[in-house]
């Protein structure tokens, strides 16, 4: 895959135009510990991952309950040289209800420093490519978390930071107190999550919906450098064969339509979806969260497919399903 466009490229030696979403890894959401059937699955779905050149894996702590990376961690333990083929990018910040409170986000410095330990523990490797902050704390103090991230930096546990689910007045607001760059902002974007577009075009539109992003956040991370993964990239696969009777008819159109662009292109129903995300000039990097194989397979088709300006257009107009202001 060719990634010689994207931002990342320039920090992380293994990079490619897909991300593998490793939520689906680690078997259920639950305290059952992990088994040989789990572990069997994830050197499956990663090994289809490689073979179709996808060389860029996204955890969280939080991934079935640290389940996912620790069955990652047993692929490592398994095939040690897989570590230096591939960049492994993980999350925190998102606390479960527990003894000590309810639901929350945490981007204190202690909580960043433990969780990022015990994802390497986990993950059984020495050093995260790229560290995220999984959703924006309210309580974040830019100052503490500089410290974490020093800290990180000076021992060699996490290489680059980045965020997910922030708008770009958050990027600066934490940015302004940082030593390294955030080099990537992992957020919804779809064909069936139009906000980002929407907003850009329809602010100060009588008779447009409100539209509530974070206007200028796609902007700002073009001009800044930030690479913006999609995570939801395949709407669930909501155009590319899921079951839609019930849907809206745009919905049930705009399935059609990339059926027939798929037909025209000779590639996947997945690689036009994913290639729409692809035709944007800020060469989003689509997060695919799959565990079927041939999926995986089908998604890599993305680099044999580049949208014209009419095609893309058709596919957002029909998606929206009403006409352009």
């Amino acid at each position: 895959m060719n990634c010689n466009q994207y931002p990342l490229s320039r920090v992380i030696k293994n990079n490619s135009s897909i991300v593998f979403g490793c939520m689906g890894l680690g078997g259920t959401w639950d305290k059952n510990p992990i088994s040989a059937v789990d572990i069997k699955k994830a050197h499956e779905v990663v090994d289809a991952a490689i073979d179709a050149g996808i060389k860029v894996f996204d955890h969280a702590d939080i991934y079935t309950f640290g389940k996912a990376e620790q069955v990652f961690g047993e692929l490592i333990k398994a095939r040690p040289e897989l570590r230096s083929l591939i960049s492994i990018q993980s999350k925190c910040a998102i606390r479960f209800e527990d003894d000590l409170g309810p639901q929350r986000y945490d981007c204190s410095p202690e909580w960043i420093i433990k969780s990022v330990e015990k994802s390497l523990s986990r993950l059984n490797i020495e050093q995260l490519d790229i560290l995220m902050l999984h959703r924006p704390d309210p309580l974040m103090e830019p100052e503490l978390i500089a410290q974490a991230f020093d800290t990180l930096t000076a021992s060699g546990k996490v290489k680059n930071f980045g965020v997910s689910n922030m708008q770009h007045h958050q990027i600066s607001f934490l940015s302004s107190a940082l030593s390294q760059p955030i080099v990537v902002n992992q957020v919804e974007l779809s064909l069936s999550h139009l906000a980002w577009i929407e907003e850009g075009v329809t602010s100060g539109n009588s008779g447009e919906p409100s539209v509530n992003y974070g206007a200028g956040t796609i902007e700002y991370c073009r001009q800044n450098n930030i690479q913006l993964q999609s995570w939801g990239c395949l709407s669930q696969g909501l155009f590319s064969g899921r079951d839609i009777s019930q849907k809206p008819p745009h919905i049930q159109q705009t399935a059609e339509l990339v059926s027939n662009l798929a037909a025209e292109y000779q590639v996947s129903k997945e690689a036009v979806v994913l290639s729409w995300l692809k035709r944007h000039p800020a060469n989003i990097q689509p997060v695919i969260g799959t565990t079927n194989v041939e999926r995986i397979k089908a998604c890599a088709d993305i680099d044999n497919i580049n949208l014209t300006r009419e095609h893309w257009y058709a596919l957002w107009l029909c998606a929206r399903g009403h006409a352009l202001p």
